[in-house]
């Protein structure tokens, strides 16, 4: 992105002239074309390939949003709470709160009052929101797939994937032990 400026005169309701600085955001489309030079740091091209893909994803998405892929799949998963659900998302409780009434509205996730705690509610996907979460999960495979068919060594990218899952999990426990002091180490961490 580059922002590029430009000086213009306004006159306020006296007449006096002002300077205003404008911002102007110009977006141009990037492709890359082959391989990302190797006199850059791996971690940029790393970082930068997983931000194209995640780019990739989100435009496979059609009835839903990557985050309200994300947040159907992890109430699918069993996460009730929203605040649960903000943790494990690395998003703030009132962002969640509001994809959660987008999707409660269309009628995708249903809230029932929690009969122990008057305060919280429990979150559960409709069969509309499995429908709909089912369809882009297809949708996100095939684009996924349709990337990964044109790796040398697709078994070898499974494995890193795998990897990467594993490595997220470990990181995500080893934060969650930062804040919250280590679990109980007969629990399970899940992705």
């Amino acid at each position: 992105m580059r922002h590029i400026g430009a000086e213009r005169t306004i006159s306020d309701r006296s007449g006096v002239g002002a300077a205003l600085l404008e911002r102007r955001t110009v977006r141009y489309r990037w492709q890359v074309t082959g391989p990302l030079p190797v006199d850059r740091d791996p971690i940029d091209r790393d970082v930068l390939t997983l931000a194209w893909m995640a780019r990739v994803l989100e435009r496979a998405c059609t009835e839903l949003t990557l985050p309200q892929y994300r947040l159907l799949g992890f109430i699918a998963r069993g996460d009730e709470r929203a605040s649960d659900i903000a943790d494990r998302l690395a998003l703030t409780r009132p962002t969640v709160s509001a994809t959660i009434d987008t999707l409660v509205e269309r009628g995708f996730l249903e809230r029932t009052a929690i009969d122990t705690d008057r305060r919280a509610v429990r979150l559960t996907v409709t069969p509309a929101g499995d429908h709909v979460m089912l369809a882009t999960q297809a949708a996100l495979r095939a684009r996924l797939d349709d990337v990964l068919a044109h790796a040398d060594d697709r078994a070898l990218v499974d494995r890193a994937l795998g990897e990467l899952a594993a490595a997220m999990v470990a990181e995500r426990a080893a934060r969650r032990a930062e804040r919250h002091g280590p679990t109980d180490p007969g629990v399970a961490v899940t992705t």
